[in-house]
């Protein structure tokens, strides 16, 4: 039977944190929170897509999803995902809503939601985990999805279409992935307010339980108060683990230059939001001053646009595209083939608390040829997903349902 859209529902789902998890240096009370899509259909299928908030604001998104995603309703799901990159065009560039951005904000982020929705329901629809669908595409297929206007310049299509092309001649040599299970890395021990004992507590569970790579949380108004947890997550951890800095934006230019001069005897493997994401040119100097020291940068740019700005300016060393507040899967798939072009690894900050991103990373891996680094992991909400994802001996374990891994209880 023809999988049809019949009908569009919005939810604003608000989860509350305890113990001062999710704090950063900036965003101090959390309340993880979802913008969801679900797409309802003339059968049992229906797909489920998130945007990611931190509480407030979180019903104007889904507003912005009721308003914008009429014109799925109808649609059947393979006929739409065929010609998807129209599709995407005409919600992106609504004549009004357009004005909000363009392409950032509450209306961005609705469009999140919604394009995650869809490409939920288009695996659920084929009985296959995202992950499988997006690598039984072909390259023709996969580039219909997208949309490239803007950064043409860098990326055009018969560049996009020639790199997948490319790429699918390679990827058998890439598939061990999927046995092996994709690399995490913890990023809760050390939110912000955690105490200094708190942080050692969990950084020797987080060692037990087979991470190697952490991620702690500076930013914090007192700078002796970061350099010496820094340097304490170092000695706990010993010299081979990976540890990452998160400034979350708190610094100005000249403080990060300072800062990151003071902290690299720790060797952080990347400092992470140093300033303002929409700072291109003070990323590009501090990327100057302090290399080999590498930025991470990405949870805040709202756009393919930024992320051409970034790689054009060799402002970052990684980059970390999050599907839940670009404009959903579409959106990460041609970041990460523009960083492929560039060279600079992808890897994605997890507003889904790594739900979909699971699926995104192995394709990266397998159809794009992006080194498997790590994936951030996040615990926090993980009872309130139908199918959380699977993290033993600090490995993400392979997803096998059919879907994207959004389907939520609250849902149900």
């Amino acid at each position: 039977m023809s999988i049809v859209i019949s009908e569009i529902q919005s939810h604003d789902l608000r989860f509350a944190l305890e113990g001062g998890a999710g704090a950063d240096s900036v965003h101090s009370n959390p309340q993880y929170s979802y913008a969801v899509t679900q797409l309802q259909t003339n059968g049992d299928l229906s797909g489920i897509g998130l945007a990611f908030t931190l509480g407030g604001g979180n019903d104007l998104v889904c507003r912005a999803i009721d308003d914008l995603a009429g014109v799925l309703v109808g649609r059947e799901i393979e006929a739409l995902m065929a010609e998807f990159g129209s599709v995407y065009a005409l919600i992106l560039e609504h004549p009004q809503y357009r004005w909000l951005g363009p392409h950032k904000g509450v209306v961005h982020l609705a469009l999140s939601s919604i394009v995650n929705a869809c490409f939920d329901l288009w695996a659920k629809a084929r009985g296959l985990p995202l992950w499988r669908l997006l690598l039984d595409l072909s390259p023709e297929q996969l580039l219909a999805t997208l949309h490239l206007r803007y950064i043409d310049d860098v990326l055009s299509a018969e560049d996009a279409l020639a790199m997948l092309r490319n790429e699918h001649r390679l990827r058998d040599q890439r598939m061990a992935i999927l046995d092996e299970g994709y690399p995490g890395y913890d990023t809760s021990i050390g939110w912000i307010q955690y105490s200094d004992d708190t942080v050692k507590e969990n950084l020797v569970k987080s060692m037990d339980q087979g991470f190697g790579s952490v991620k702690l949380k500076v930013g914090s108004d007192d700078a002796a108060r970061d350099i010496r947890r820094a340097f304490l997550v170092r000695e706990t951890v010993g010299d081979e683990a990976r540890v990452m800095l998160d400034v979350n934006q708190q610094w100005t230019l000249p403080q990060a230059v300072d800062m990151c001069q003071k902290l690299r005897a720790m060797n952080p493997y990347w400092i992470e939001e140093p300033t303002h994401p929409d700072d291109v040119l003070a990323h590009q100097t501090l990327a100057r001053a302090i290399a080999p020291l590498k930025l991470a940068i990405g949870e805040h740019l709202p756009n393919q646009i930024m992320f051409k700005n970034y790689l054009q300016a060799d402002a970052a060393g990684f980059l970390q595209p999050d599907c839940a507040r670009l404009g959903g899967v579409s959106e990460f798939i041609t970041v990460s083939l523009m960083a492929r072009k560039y060279g600079i690894p992808v890897v994605p900050h997890v507003g889904d608390m790594g739900q979909i991103h699971q699926h995104l990373a192995l394709f990266n891996h397998i159809a794009l040829g992006h080194e498997a680094i790590f994936l951030e992991y996040i615990p926090h909400l993980r009872g309130h997903f139908t199918d959380p994802a699977r993290v033993e001996g600090g490995v993400y374990a392979t997803p096998q349902e059919p879907g994207s891994s959004s389907d939520l209880r609250a849902l149900d």
